[in-house]
């Protein structure tokens, strides 16, 4: 779509409006004005007599649909405010014109973002009612009822975790980055280890190297480890001789005093095995997650996986012999091959193993996944609705309760990924993580360290090498820039 910005600049705003309202076009900034009846948007911001008004002018399907919003002028003071108020102006008066011209509004209405659920924790951190939070995001954003009351319950869970953490606390994140084979939908740096299986011994002496060095730079800074989690990838798919060696590394160079919560993804079912298993409880985990995606053969043929629903209820007695307090499983709705019924029947053999937790994920399509590239065989928008209908309909009646959530770009019908927990099971990580409500320190490759100081409201991002075989070869640089670190106040 060709797009006009006039009195402002913001383009990223008005991307993230196109790709959530208009997901099939891509934007251009041509130099000439729009043919007659060509799909456009003219998007024009003007700010007089303390008032900022955007006015969104969208050509679509040969029909011109003209829509206005406004708000109070910020000035220039607090620039971040004076952004953000603009942003959602423009992306208002887009959002209406675009809405109509579609005939429906997107579930989560105006939002645009990955992390919904920090509007209404930010409001009731503010002193806000459940009620007035609530009426935000329906004024504000258009959000709706369902989406309204599912962004409360998570930023409640939210408020709880973040009133439990010290200063001094943080989370530590150990990266694996492999699997059995590469999932149709999965775009992450994750090595196919029939491909990669001599990396593997390498990879893990490299990343004791970097657990130790990491060790000592929390200790020098006073900082504790609250929560340890293992994520890929798929951990599991070290050997149990591996797991052992990088999980006594963490023990012996690591402060694990003061952690309450020590998460392994065990993922894949086709990776766990008992004696893994053992070695996790061994060493402390607590929480381990085993992730059909589906429990229809035909889905994980199309998915690319290379187990049978057997393999899950086979890898799930293991984990339960085992005796980890917390267990998780995962369920993707709009997955290829997958229905309606599908998807109904995959969950409620879920539920019926009685996992603590339960995450659901929506289909987003990922560039440099297969799926993206392919696009056959997806259930539509509609069809994904209703599965998620049926996922909150049916966790709610078991129990459960959602404890976070997050979106991305290109998923299927602008749904979001939730976490349903039994109550007093949440995963701390995973709240930290998605609201950013304290530092983590990422481990591996591509691990992606997020140092941040709530008291400054900043963040900042250092980045480990995306490739396994890069991370290797550079280990030393990655030690270095560890010990150099200057963590925040907080």
């Amino acid at each position: 779509m060709k797009l006009y910005l006039k009195g402002h600049d913001y383009k990223y705003a008005t991307e993230q409006m196109l790709l959530m309202l208009f997901p099939g076009q891509r934007p251009e900034y041509p130099d000439t004005p729009p043919e007659a009846g060509e799909d456009s948007l003219a998007l024009t911001l003007s700010r007089t007599k303390g008032r900022a008004t955007g006015h969104a002018v969208l050509t679509w399907a040969g029909r011109r649909y003209s829509r206005f919003a406004w708000a109070a002028d910020p000035g220039e003071k607090d620039r971040l405010e004076r952004d953000r108020v603009l942003q959602r102006v423009l992306k208002n008066a887009f959002y209406r014109a675009g809405t109509e011209a579609l005939g429906r509004e997107p579930p989560w209405g105006a939002l645009t973002g990955v992390r919904p659920v920090k509007i209404p924790t930010k409001a009731l951190t503010r002193g806000l009612t459940l009620r007035q939070a609530d009426a935000q995001l329906r004024d504000l954003y258009r959000v709706s009822p369902d989406r309204r009351r599912l962004a409360l319950d998570c930023a409640q869970a939210a408020i709880a975790v973040r009133e439990s953490l010290k200063p001094e606390e943080l989370s530590l994140y150990v990266g694996v980055p492999f699997c059995p084979t590469r999932c149709a939908y999965c775009s992450f740096v994750s090595a196919d280890v029939g491909k990669t299986l001599n990396l593997l011994e390498p990879y893990a002496q490299a990343l004791c190297r970097e657990i130790a060095a990491a060790g000592a730079m929390l200790a020098r800074a006073g900082r504790k480890v609250r929560s340890v989690y293992f994520g890929g990838g798929t951990p599991t798919t070290l050997s149990a001789g591996q797991l052992h060696q990088v999980m006594t590394a963490l023990e012996d160079h690591v402060d694990l005093s003061a952690c309450t919560e020590y998460t392994v993804e065990a993922g894949r079912p086709d990776t766990i095995t008992a004696e893994k298993l053992s070695v996790l409880r061994s060493h402390g985990c607590d929480r381990v997650s085993v992730n059909p995606q589906s429990m229809s053969e035909a889905v994980l043929r199309a998915i690319g996986r290379a187990h049978t629903p057997e393999d899950i209820l086979q890898a799930w007695a293991l984990v339960a012999e085992a005796g980890f307090p917390v267990r998780n499983m995962d369920l993707i709705a709009g997955l290829p091959a997958d229905s309606e019924a599908g998807f109904r029947a995959s969950l409620d053999e879920v539920i019926a193993l009685g996992p603590e937790n339960i995450t659901v994920h929506t289909l987003a399509l990922k560039k440099g996944s297969r799926l993206m590239l392919e696009g056959q065989g997806l259930p539509g928008p509609a069809a994904v609705a209703a599965m998620l209908d049926y996922a909150w309909s049916a966790l709610r009646t078991a129990g459960y309760v959602p404890y976070y959530l997050y979106r991305q770009k290109y998923m299927s019908g602008g749904f979001e990924n939730v976490g349903w927990c039994r109550r007093g099971t949440e995963s701390l990580y995973n709240i930290c993580m998605m609201e950013e409500l304290h530092s983590i320190l990422s481990l591996g490759s591509g691990g992606v360290t997020k140092l941040i100081d709530t008291g400054a409201g900043s963040l900042k991002r250092l980045s480990n090498p995306k490739f396994p075989k890069e991370y290797i070869q550079h280990i030393e640089e990655i030690i270095t820039q560890k010990e150099e670190i200057v963590w925040p106040i907080s």
